[in-house]
């Protein structure tokens, strides 16, 4: 099922984010992939996680990150976990768009057994109830 982190930027998301990425590699006997947006995380996850940059491919909306995401559930059968850190920011902080991403990931996930984690910079009462589900 798919976890979402939510506060207001210096809450603390990311390093949550970095410890349960770094704890999941350490435990899983599968891959985990983070994605991210940027390089900011290069040196907090350990190498044992897959660290990918979205700037890299050009993802920038929703929808291509939700195609970007189904790519890598698709291509490794052997995820068990996959994180993604300001994924409201890669969304272009459209709300609407990160709700259907939300949907879709929560869809995704459960069919295929993988935990999914995202964080997004967003105040606790302006989360719209499709988010409310996922917190």
């Amino acid at each position: 099922m798919l976890k979402l982190i939510i506060g207001v930027k210096g809450t603390g998301k990311t390093k949550t984010l970095i410890e349960m990425v770094n704890t999941a590699s350490a435990q899983s006997n599968g891959s985990v992939v983070c994605i991210e947006k940027g390089t900011k995380l290069t040196y907090d996850i350990k190498p044992t996680a897959r660290l990918i940059d979205t700037e890299q491919y050009g993802i920038c909306d929703g929808q291509s990150l939700f195609g970007f995401f189904a790519g890598i559930i698709a291509s490794n059968h052997d995820i068990t976990d996959i994180y993604i850190d300001s994924a409201l920011k890669i969304c272009n902080n459209d709300l609407e768009s990160f709700d259907k991403l939300c949907n879709e990931v929560n869809a995704l996930v459960e069919k295929y057994g993988i935990h999914c984690t995202m964080t997004a910079s967003l105040a606790a009462e302006s989360a719209t109830d499709t988010l409310k589900k996922y917190l």
